[in-house]
């Protein structure tokens, strides 16, 4: 894939071909850290097309909400206040 890579019109049924080089973009840019909204959004397709096109590109998807805590996370058996 070069980065020079322009998304199909969208609403525009695609040929196989076109398919393919979809999700392989698609899916080099997930495995990057793209959500699957943006994804939706910068290709001009539909969250359950951009979803559907990555399922079945075998993709591991990520836990839904991102991550909200960081590397500060308390652990969850630790209690939110000191013992007295």
């Amino acid at each position: 894939m070069s980065d020079d890579f322009t998304w199909p019109e969208p609403r525009k049924r695609l040929k196989p071909e076109q398919q393919k080089r979809v999700t392989s973009e698609l899916r080099k840019k997930y495995d990057a850290g793209a959500s699957i909204r943006a994804l939706a959004e910068e290709s001009g397709r539909s969250y359950g097309y951009v979803h559907r096109r990555l399922y079945e590109s075998g993709v591991s998807f990520r836990s839904r909400g991102g991550n909200r805590w960081g590397s500060s996370r308390r652990p969850r058996n630790s209690s939110p206040r000191a013992p007295r």
